[in-house]
């Protein structure tokens, strides 16, 4: 139960959200977006978020939006996890969130909510790191496209009273050769310890990242590191680790040097069966 009292909203328009944001922003209520609520409603049960407001977006239609305009796939940010799993329209997304939490949890995340929450594994948002996709944000001044490899520093860079409408994939990317693995300390329960997505586009191994440290990321760097000619597997994974620059998580899942274990294991992986192996 949460124990402070609140307004609740539920506009049907990105105009109307942010009127209603700014509004209860200047009154000082310290708005929040709602789109899937599974994190608000935990972290507000356990007063580690206070708010005076929950704008709930789920009524508004270009949120909701899941379908393919022209050669671009378009997933609105309160479309669930479970929507995206059965509908299936991206393999790589379809894969990367169906071990997220259970099918209970899957049916309530939201593919929104999950990128702009504050736990940091944020699995969803790899495969729209590895497939080059846009993000559509609401704002005062309308919405705008901006490609998520801009907007997307450690989280989704957004201005006061901004939320996240949309994101979109080009079809081109979605037939495209694939891998994503999940790795947890007990190996089928309790939270990940690592996830890496996987896509192959134009014979080259593109990579992103969960938990290794408190964000998500596609390393450029590593990515040129794996791909690289004429050297042998084990040299090139040496050489990938060698260039990432985070700070590796070290906690109660794993210490990080058994964190850059896990990851060589599945950098390994990845290469073998996208066949970057040779």
């Amino acid at each position: 139960m949460i124990s402070y009292d609140f307004h609740y909203v539920r506009p049907t328009s990105i105009v109307e959200a942010i009127e209603l944001c700014e509004a209860f922003d200047h009154n000082g209520k310290n708005p929040v977006y709602f789109s899937g609520g599974t994190e608000i409603i935990t972290l507000g049960r356990l007063n580690e978020v206070q708010t005076g407001a929950v704008i709930d977006i789920k009524s508004i239609p270009e949120c909701n939006r899941f379908e393919f305009e022209a050669n671009t796939l378009v997933i609105g940010a309160t479309k669930t996890l479970t929507d995206i799993e059965e509908i299936n329209h991206f393999p790589l997304l379809s894969k990367t969130v169906s071990e997220i939490a259970d099918r209970t949890a899957r049916n309530k995340i939201t593919v929104g909510g999950n990128i702009c929450g504050q736990i940091f594994y944020r699995e969803a948002v790899l495969p729209f790191l590895l497939t080059d996709s846009e993000v559509v944000i609401g704002s005062k001044d309308g919405p705008r496209a901006q490609a998520i490899k801009d907007i997307f520093k450690e989280k989704l860079q957004l201005n006061r009273g901004e939320f996240l409408v949309q994101l979109k994939t080009k079809r081109m990317f979605l037939d495209q050769p694939f891998l994503s693995i999940k790795r947890r300390r007990q190996w089928d329960t309790g939270y990940p310890l690592i996830t890496v997505a996987a896509l192959k586009v134009e014979e080259k191994v593109r990579i992103a990242i969960s938990g290794l440290t408190s964000y998500p990321f596609r390393s450029p760097e590593l990515e040129d590191a794996l791909n690289a000619p004429n050297q042998s597997l084990k040299r090139r994974i040496d050489a990938a680790i060698r260039s990432l620059h985070v700070d590796v998580l070290d906690d109660s899942e794993g210490s990080n040097r058994y964190r850059l274990f896990v990851l060589k294991r599945l950098l390994t992986d990845v290469m073998t069966g996208l066949g970057g192996d040779e």
